[in-house]
């Protein structure tokens, strides 16, 4: 996770990057991916692409790019980009 937050830039930012090999924290969020497509190809335990916005432990709010025809959210992962991250974190303390 560390070199891909250095590939990124987000090295020392407020983003977090956290790897999740045993899928505990995948399953505990029902973010498993159970589409038949990537499964088709022995991606078995796969999370799906989403963004937390958690202030000391508690989520407030969850993206998920997630569609009928992109079950990964590869081909459309604007839900869980920065921009729209920011614009979710705005409503959530504005609320």
């Amino acid at each position: 996770m560390q070199a891909w937050g250095k590939d990124q830039k987000v090295g020392l930012s407020l983003l977090q990057l956290m790897a999740d090999p045993a899928g505990d924290l995948t399953k505990a969020l029902d973010m498993e991916m159970t589409h038949p497509g990537p499964q088709g190809k022995g991606l078995f335990g796969r999370c799906k692409r989403h963004a937390i916005y958690a202030v000391n432990g508690e989520i407030k709010a969850i993206q998920i790019a997630e569609k009928e025809d992109d079950p990964a959210g590869d081909e459309f992962p604007e839900a869980t980009l920065a921009d729209t991250m920011l614009e979710v974190i705005e409503k959530v303390k504005s609320a």
